[in-house]
Parts: C-alpha cells; sequence; structure tokens
C-alpha cells in the first residue's frame, strides 16, 4: 500500500509538471504522463493540497495568455484591443449589449403578467 501511494505522489508530481508545461490544458498532460482524465479529476476532487496547485497553474497560464494579449495591444492589433475592451471595459461603456442587474450586479427576475380582455 505504501508503494502504491509513492507511485500515486509520483504521478501527481509528473502531471503537474506536465501541466506546467502543457500550460494547465489536462488532457494533454495526462497523455504525457499516462494517466487518465478520470484519474486526474478524482485527484484534483480528493486532494485539497492537489487541487490548489493544479489552480495555480492553472492562474499562470491565465496570466500568460494575457500577457500575450497585452503584447498583441501593443503591436497595434485592432482585434485585441476591442476584445480586451470587451471584457474589462465593461464599466466605461464598451459593451455590445445592455446588462440589466439589479443591487450589486445580481439579475433582476422580470415577470410579465398577460392580462386577457373580458369584453363580450
Amino acid at each position: 500500500m505504501v508503494r502504491n501511494m509513492n507511485k500515486t505522489v509520483q504521478h501527481k508530481k509528473a502531471i503537474l509538471e506536465a501541466l506546467e508545461k502543457s500550460l494547465g490544458v489536462v488532457t494533454t498532460a495526462c497523455r504525457t504522463v499516462g494517466i487518465g482524465r478520470t484519474t486526474f479529476y478524482q485527484w484534483l476532487q480528493d486532494d485539497e493540497a492537489f487541487a490548489k496547485q493544479v489552480d495555480d497553474i492553472q492562474n499562470i497560464a491565465l496570466d500568460y495568455a494575457e500577457s500575450q494579449l497585452h503584447k498583441q495591444i501593443g503591436d497595434g492589433s485592432t482585434a485585441a484591443t476591442i476584445f480586451y475592451l470587451k471584457t474589462k471595459g465593461k464599466k466605461r461603456g464598451y459593451v455590445e449589449r445592455q446588462e440589466i442587474t439589479g443591487a450589486d450586479g445580481m439579475p433582476n427576475n422580470f415577470q410579465i403578467e398577460i392580462i386577457e380582455s373580458t369584453n363580450e
């Protein structure tokens, strides 16, 4: 049983390294290490420390993607600039559609009442 635990620890370490190299792509990391996705997601559910490490790697990957977006904006990409403004500039009015929310950004519930005419 101790041997299996050591093997699991080694596999978790290997999957974390593979996740870093694949920028958080789970399928690629699992294939690299030779672990099924089901096993990966079971570890994610059962091991809080492992889940935290995976989350940290995903945040690093997101930071990398954002840095690439900023690079494209700096290089004059109109599409990158528009994308950034649509996602980060909503509060300044850079939106294509209006969002109606209630207090503290919570959604409003609208109900439409249909009144049938009783003209006879």
